[in-house]
C-alpha cells in the first residue's frame, strides 16, 4: 500500500525543488578556489527568484523604469504633493494661453491648468493599468491553468472559448460595448479590457502548466497520493507563474495606452474624469495654435507606457533561464 502523501517527502520540489536538492548535495562538497574538495564554506544554492532579484538590482533599465513607476504611483496616490490646483477649475479668459509663472504647461481650450490635469491624469491611468492587469492575470491564469492541468475535453473546450475571444478586435469591441455605457467611472473600461485581455494570459499559463506538470517532482507528488488541487497550487503554480508575470508586466503599459485610445475615440472615460486620453482628444483640434495642450499629456502617456514596457523587458531577461 502506498504511503500517505507528505509534502516533506518532496520538500523543495515545488517552487525551486531542483535548487533545494542541489543545496543538499552541495553540503557534501565544500568548494574552494582549488577545486570541488577542500575546507572552505559550502556555497549556498540560490533559487530562481533570488537569482532574478540579484540580476534586476544590477540592471540599469530596471532601476530607471522602477524609479519612474514609483514616481507615478506616488503622484497617483497623492497628486497634491506636486500640484496644488484643482484640475476641474477653469477660466475661459485664459483658454489656450501658454506657459506662465505658476502654470508651466499653460492652459487648455477650457482654460484649465494643463500641468494640474497632467498630474491628476496619472491616477486614472495607473488605476486602469494596475486593476486591468491584476484581473487579466488572475482570470487568465485560472482558465489557462485548468486547461493545461486537466487536458482532454477541458483543454479543448477552454481553448475554443479562448479562440473566440481572441477573434474579437479590441478597439472595435470597445466602440460597440462602451458606446452604450453612460458611467463616467473607470470600472466599465477596466471590465471591458479584462473581458478581452485574458486570452493571452490564458495561453501563456496553459503552456507553462503543461511544461511544469511533466517534471519529476510533480510525478512524485502524484505517486505519493497528492490531490489535484495540492499538486496544482503547491508544485505546479509556483513554477509556472514566471512567464505570466513577465507578460502581465509588459501588458500593463499596453492597457494604459488602450484606455487612452478608447478615451480619445470618445467611448472610454468621460468628463468630468481627468484622463490623458480625454485631454489628448480635446487638444487634437488645437495642435497648430496651442501645441502645448497636446504635447504634455501625450508625453506623460508615452513615458508611462515606456516605463512599464522597460520593466517587463527587464523582468523577462531576469527570469529567462536561457539568458543565464
Amino acid at each position: 500500500m502506498p504511503e500517505p502523501y507528505d509534502d516533506g517527502a518532496i520538500a523543495g520540489t515545488g517552487a525551486g525543488g531542483a535548487m533545494d536538492l542541489a543545496a543538499s548535495e552541495a553540503t557534501t562538497l565544500e568548494r574552494t578556489p582549488g577545486g570541488p574538495q577542500g575546507t572552505g564554506p559550502a556555497e549556498k544554492a540560490r533559487s530562481l527568484w533570488s537569482d532574478a532579484w540579484r540580476d534586476l538590482r544590477r540592471n540599469p533599465v530596471f532601476i530607471i523604469s522602477s524609479l519612474v513607476i514609483l514616481f507615478l504611483v506616488v503622484i497617483s496616490l497623492w497628486p497634491s504633493l506636486i500640484a496644488s490646483g484643482n484640475p476641474l477649475q477653469c477660466d475661459l479668459a485664459k483658454a489656450q494661453e501658454g506657459s506662465q509663472p505658476g502654470h508651466p504647461f499653460g492652459y487648455n481650450g477650457q482654460g484649465c491648468d494643463v500641468y494640474t490635469r497632467t498630474v491628476y491624469g496619472a491616477r486614472t491611468s495607473v488605476t486602469v493599468g494596475v486593476c486591468t492587469t491584476v484581473g487579466v492575470a488572475l482570470f487568465g491564469s485560472f482558465v489557462g491553468g485548468l486547461a493545461g492541468f486537466f487536458g482532454g475535453g477541458w483543454d479543448a473546450l477552454l481553448s475554443r472559448v479562448t479562440d473566440i475571444f481572441f477573434g474579437i478586435p479590441v478597439v472595435l469591441g470597445g466602440l460597440v460595448f462602451l458606446s452604450v455605457v453612460t458611467s463616467s467611472t473607470v470600472w466599465p473600461v477596466i471590465g471591458f479590457m479584462i473581458l478581452l485581455g485574458w486570452p493571452q494570459i490564458a495561453r501563456i499559463a496553459r503552456g507553462s502548466v503543461i511544461t511544469a506538470k511533466q517534471n519529476d517532482y510533480v510525478q512524485a507528488a502524484r505517486a505519493l497520493g497528492a490531490s489535484n488541487s495540492r499538486m496544482l497550487l503547491r508544485h505546479i503554480a509556483p513554477n509556472a507563474v514566471a512567464p505570466v508575470i513577465v507578460v502581465a508586466t509588459i501588458a500593463l503599459g499596453t492597457y494604459i495606452a488602450l484606455e487612452a485610445t478608447l478615451s480619445y475615440l470618445g467611448v472610454g472615460l468621460k468628463p468630468p474624469t481627468v484622463s490623458w486620453g480625454i485631454d489628448i482628444s480635446a487638444a487634437s483640434q488645437y495642435i497648430r495654435n496651442a501645441p502645448h495642450m497636446l504635447l504634455w499629456p501625450a508625453g506623460a502617456l508615452a513615458v508611462t507606457v515606456l516605463a512599464f514596457i522597460m520593466l517587463g523587458d527587464a523582468v523577462r531577461d531576469a527570469l529567462d533561464p536561457k539568458l543565464r
